[in-house]
């Protein structure tokens, strides 16, 4: 009784439940969103441009994961130096300084443990980004990601610092 009370109160047709409370909503999201014009996307446009362009020191422990993940991130707008293993990534922070170090996890343990505190101790302002669950707990790691997250994982925490940084700067 007190259903058909409130339905009429509120003017609403006998029907579904969530038709009462979403009916408005409902009303206007009519058709499938593939169809609406606007949203589309154009091939290649997966990973977003950065608005400023970061220098990354990127390094593996694998030369071909090393070039193929490097190309990526050059596509998404970054300057990308590449270095294989510990003392490439070392050598490269004596010639030159970066924003961003990003450690991957082809790399071993023992040069995912090392090369933050080489970073800070040469470069302080760098941030160094670990893809590998052992940078949760180490206090040279600004960010860290899970050991197999997806490549726009990466690109997304890479923004993320970067605009935490600009935050910092200011």
């Amino acid at each position: 009784m007190r259903r058909k009370l409130r339905r009429a109160a509120t003017g609403a047709a006998p029907g579904p439940h969530s038709a009462l409370i979403f009916g408005d909503v409902l009303f206007f999201a009519r058709g499938c969103y593939r169809e609406r014009s606007g949203g589309e996307r154009k091939p290649g446009s997966g990973m977003p441009k950065s608005s400023s362009k970061l220098k990354i020191l990127y390094s593996e422990g694998d030369v071909e994961v090393l070039a193929s993940q490097a190309v990526a991130m050059q596509k998404a707008g970054h300057e990308v130096i590449q270095a294989e293993g510990r003392k490439a990534v070392e050598e490269a922070l004596r010639r030159e300084s970066f924003d961003l170090v990003v450690l991957g996890p082809t790399l071993t343990k023992n040069d995912r443990h090392h090369l933050p505190y080489m970073v800070k101790k040469t470069q302080n302002g760098t941030r160094v980004l670990v893809m590998h669950t052992d940078g949760e707990r180490h206090p040279y790691v600004d960010a860290n990601l899970d050991t197999g997250s997806r490549f726009e994982t990466l690109l997304e925490r890479i923004a993320a610092l970067q605009s935490s940084s600009v935050v910092l700067a200011k």
